[in-house]
């Protein structure tokens, strides 16, 4: 199927690489996102907080221009963070 002129496949998008598990209190992660950070060498048993690991990102996002998909996970998680950890 074409959405926003990209390919994309209807399995992928209900695939438990992309669902959310907390590894951590209060850190909620899909597989996908795990990747990604495993591949900036981030390592996920030192971060304490969902707030740590976004500052993290930022930092190497601010240092390599080339990072768009760090990036982007950067935003998932700051999103998820801000719906499930807000008081609305």
């Amino acid at each position: 199927m074409q959405i926003d002129n990209q390919n994309i496949d209807i399995d992928d998008l209900v695939s438990d690489k992309y669902m959310h598990k907390e590894i951590k209190k209060g850190i909620f992660l899909s597989e996908y996102q795990i990747e990604v950070l495993t591949r900036y060498q981030i390592d996920l048993d030192k971060i304490s907080s969902v707030e740590e690991l976004i500052m993290i990102m930022d930092d190497i996002i601010d240092e390599d221009p080339d990072s768009d998909d760090l990036e982007q996970i950067s935003k998932e998680i700051s999103e998820f963070n801000y719906y499930s950890n807000t008081n609305k």
